[in-house]
């Protein structure tokens, strides 16, 4: 509100101002008058510049395909003449018994059945193939049929600390079936091998099949056993003084046979001593 001796205002606008100062505005908000009733000037601001794009991530050069399936290595890749010929020792023979994968018994089997005895042994022996319970244990001649080997070697002065024992086969055929040319041949270098690492001084053959299969001979056992044969090889330094007998899976079937059994291991122990 204005005093009494102040001058009434003429100018219109200086008129606005003190009314507005009677109001209670003491700030101004502007040095420019506004007019508040023109139309606001609508400004385009310019378009804003987009952010720059992040450079792309350098290609990694593409990786060449992996195969389906691994290279065969070559121990796969060998055949079994291949593998026994490399086997320089008895252990390395037995790791390439093991590693192969060309006689199909091995699918079937429970355990290889590589040898039992002594490789250092001069007395070797050569049966058929494993059973039941050589399957089981992984050794030959562990059954009924294998104690009576024992009391024969017993009887002669040997046992499994002074002889070595293997088969034709390391794998047991499937109910103890006879094995087949195919089987008996996949297995054949190993064993040929095996005799030529023991080198041992006499070699038995236990069966009709370990007889025909390591002499090459067509004869049954009744004519083989008991006449002394020789087994050699390409790499073999002189050839082996070698024996047929019955199989004690056999004598234990026709008892009536021991007396012959016994007069071969009779000629077996004369050898070893002779030899001596």
């Amino acid at each position: 509100m204005t005093s009494g001796t102040d001058p009434a205002p003429t100018d219109p606008l200086r008129a606005l101002l003190a009314w507005q100062i009677d109001a209670g505005a003491v700030d101004a908000i502007g040095t420019a008058p506004v007019n508040r009733l023109a139309r606001p000037q609508t400004t385009v601001a310019p378009a804003a510049t987009p952010p720059p794009k992040p450079a792309a991530p350098p290609v990694a050069p593409a990786r060449p395909a992996i195969p389906a399936t691994a290279p065969a290595t070559a121990a796969s890749d060998a055949t079994g003449p291949q593998l026994a010929a490399a086997a320089e020792t008895f252990e390395e023979l037995r790791a390439a018994v093991a590693a192969f994968e060309g006689c199909a018994l091995k699918k079937t089997a429970t355990n290889l059945v590589f040898s039992d005895g002594n490789p250092a042994a001069r007395l070797m022996l050569i049966g058929e193939a494993p059973g039941a319970d050589e399957d089981r244990l992984g050794r030959p001649f562990v059954g009924v049929s294998g104690q009576l080997l024992d009391r024969q070697l017993a009887a002669i002065g040997y046992d499994r600390t002074n002889a070595l024992i293997t088969n034709v086969l390391f794998w047991r055929p499937p109910g103890n079936r006879t094995p087949t040319p195919a089987e008996i041949a996949a297995c054949l270098p190993f064993v040929e091998r095996m005799i030529e690492i023991v080198d041992p001084a006499v070699l038995v053959l236990v069966g009709g099949i370990a007889a025909k299969t390591m002499l090459a001979r067509s004869e049954g056992i009744m004519k083989l056993r008991g006449r002394w044969l020789e087994f050699s090889t390409a790499r073999m330094g002189r050839p082996v003084p070698t024996i047929a007998t019955f199989h004690p899976a056999y004598l234990l079937r026709s008892p009536g046979q021991k007396r012959l059994a016994w007069q071969d291991f009779l000629a077996i122990r004369h050898r070893l001593t002779a030899d001596g």
